[in-house]
């Protein structure tokens, strides 16, 4: 776990794809004169905002003129020029809306002659919010309540979210023409599409008001939506408001997108460590989707087959998949996917020897609990049991946490400042 970290650490990642020479700055294959601007501003928001910009930072030097970056309360970092703003996650807070203000006003009078850097992660859909009037800020905490409750993916989520928001869906990139803009994109969804990372506030946005529409449809949510949630939305399908930029808009025809670190590059490292340590190591896939009590289900049964024919793997194996999955909330537990994921593997891994399943979350934070994830093996049931603890009532409560600390199997990291989606591994001997 630690090696797929580290892989993934955002100011070495920053620093991979971001180098200056002199007055030259490099980002991938493009090459930026410096000395052609009259300043360059930086801008934000993430779980892996603080290290980000402090990368930013140490490359430009004394080049860099301002900058303001929101984060995770909890996730600062020191920075020498760049103003690090707290704000609220997974939902969002008036921090935010503050915080992205304060953005908005940075990028107020930019002209041709400016270079904005942009950092963005995981977690800046929430970070980065500046609704379109009349929405309030209630109203989309009760839109990403609903849908994140509903067991919504993040992909469906930020569709909707992109159609209620000025910054997401290529407006940061647009309130910042007509200036040069450089986005850094630390990706935490499945495949890194660049318009569905942090809502993509700097990419073409390729998805509709028809589309949005079609993700309350699914969830059977219309009735609930706040109102001006609702008549914006229905607006927007009677092409009442303008829809987000689409591919080929001018207004981000200046703006070069880098992904520096994905879900894959911590997934690979993870299998180089295992095989170091021993271990016949392969990964799975990082395309790991679907509710999270099923997917556990399924972890587990990679683990019995291993265990009864060593397939696909000669043992020991160690099997790594990555991904993130949803949980449709049923209870009133405390808990995560991850948590909840390795409980439901744990059901089915009861008696299991040798064998051992690891759900977590690469920002350290599952769900809205202090734990990373948790681990299982064929043991935790029994465990369980000498306790008093039904895995059973806790699966169907959504209450993992309680279950895993009694036990003292949830994995806690504290915050990893990075935020590349899930990991979950299968080890057995």
């Amino acid at each position: 776990m630690a090696a797929a970290l580290d892989a993934v650490d955002p100011a070495a990642a920053v620093e991979r794809w971001l180098r200056r020479d002199g007055e030259r700055l490099h980002v991938a294959d493009q090459v930026y004169d410096l000395a052609q601007f009259d300043r360059v501003l930086l801008v934000g928001a993430g779980k892996a905002g603080a290290p980000m910009a402090a990368a930013v930072e140490r490359v430009l030097g004394d080049h860099l003129t301002a900058g303001a970056v929101n984060v995770k309360r909890g996730y600062l970092g020191p920075t020498r020029v760049t103003c690090l703003h707290e704000a609220g996650h997974p939902l969002p807070d008036a921090d935010s809306v503050a915080g992205t203000r304060r953005i908005a006003a940075l990028l107020a009078d930019t002209t041709a002659r400016d270079l904005v850097i942009c950092v963005i992660s995981g977690g800046g859909s929430a970070l980065l919010t500046l609704p379109y009037e009349p929405l309030t800020l209630p109203d989309l905490q009760q839109l990403t309540d609903l849908l994140l409750r509903a067991g919504a993916t993040i992909n469906q989520l930020n569709t909707v979210r992109k159609h209620l928001d000025q910054v997401k869906g290529g407006g940061l990139a647009r309130l910042a023409q007509p200036a040069r803009v450089v986005a850094l994109l630390l990706s935490d969804v499945v495949g890194n599409p660049l318009d569905v990372i942090a809502s993509g506030p700097t990419v073409p946005d390729t998805s509709t008001f028809a589309d949005a529409w079609e993700v309350i449809e699914r969830f059977r949510l219309a009735d609930q939506l706040p109102r001006a949630v609702r008549e914006r939305l229905q607006a927007g399908l009677r092409g009442e408001v303008p829809d987000t930029p689409k591919p080929g808009d001018p207004a981000l025809a200046r703006v070069q997108n880098v992904v520096v670190a994905s879900n894959e590059q911590a997934a690979q490292a993870a299998v180089r460590q295992a095989r170091v340590d021993g271990f016949q190591a392969l990964l799975l896939t990082t395309y790991l989707e679907g509710e999270a009590r099923e997917v556990g289900r399924v972890l587990a049964a990679l683990a019995r087959e291993e265990r009864a024919s060593a397939h696909p793997l000669s043992l020991p194996a160690c099997l790594v998949l990555g991904g993130e999955t949803t949980v449709t909330v049923r209870g009133g537990g405390k808990g995560g996917r991850n948590q909840e994921m390795a409980l439901a593997a744990a059901c089915s891994l009861a008696g299991i020897p040798n064998a051992l399943i690891a759900c977590l979350a690469t920002d350290g934070t599952d769900g809205p609990t202090d734990a990373a994830g948790a681990v299982a093996d064929g043991t935790t049931l029994a465990r369980a049991q000498e306790v008093g603890c039904s895995a059973r009532l806790a699966l169907d409560n959504n209450d993992a946490y309680p279950f895993f600390d009694r036990l003292g199997d949830l994995l806690i990291t504290g915050p990893t400042n990075t935020n590349v989606n899930d990991l979950a591994f299968v080890l057995v001997t």
